[in-house]
């Protein structure tokens, strides 16, 4: 009986290493080791910023097409007033979609070019928004790779009411700064 199981156990190994090995494996697989993640808000008496440093990511490019994932936190967004960010979690819905998700597409070809046009998603305060050829500056230092861009974000994308200020009410615009290193796994 105790056979049967060994070799029961050693068939069903060696069928998950041939599955295994079936899979296409990707080419690389790049994991984001550092991000400052911005946002910017403007109102006709004041400018405010808001950063984060707890985005994480992970990328995969194969048969021709890069696929990046980068999540962060809403609620670690810091502008260097807590009224103002827990205002900003409020009205962005943050308790009930607490992460901005964005999802990125390129051609593999542009993974090691000085710039790369991202299409994007970006699921953010429970609705998805979609950007094509958003454009991400790349560089290299030592083994690690800088990407920095801008998301060209607004309110009515994500039918968010726009906070008011005095009864003005913020502008439309609020840019989403990327900056972020990354690594090949």
């Amino acid at each position: 009986m105790a056979r049967k199981l060994l070799i029961l156990l050693c068939s069903a190994f060696a069928l998950t290493g041939m599955l295994a090995q079936a899979q296409p494996q990707p080419d690389s697989v790049w994991i984001a080791d550092q991000s400052t993640l911005t946002y910017y808000i403007s109102h006709p008496l004041l400018e405010v910023y808001g950063a984060s440093h707890a985005a994480r990511g992970k990328g995969i490019c194969h048969a021709g097409q890069c696929n990046f994932l980068i999540a962060v936190p809403v609620k670690s967004f810091n502008s260097g007033d807590t009224n103002r960010d827990l205002h900003m979690i409020e009205v962005t819905r943050g308790a009930l979609y607490p992460m901005v998700v964005v999802r990125a597409t390129f051609p593999q070809g542009e993974i090691h070019a000085q710039w790369i046009q991202a299409d994007l998603q970006v699921q953010f305060a429970g609705e998805a928004a979609r950007y094509t050829h958003v454009p991400f500056q790349r560089a290299e230092q030592g083994r690690e790779v800088q990407i920095a861009g801008t998301i060209p974000l607004t309110c009515s994308d994500f039918k968010i009411d726009r906070p008011t200020f005095l009864t003005v009410p913020i502008k439309n615009e609020i840019p989403l700064r990327v900056e972020m290193s990354w690594h090949t796994q």
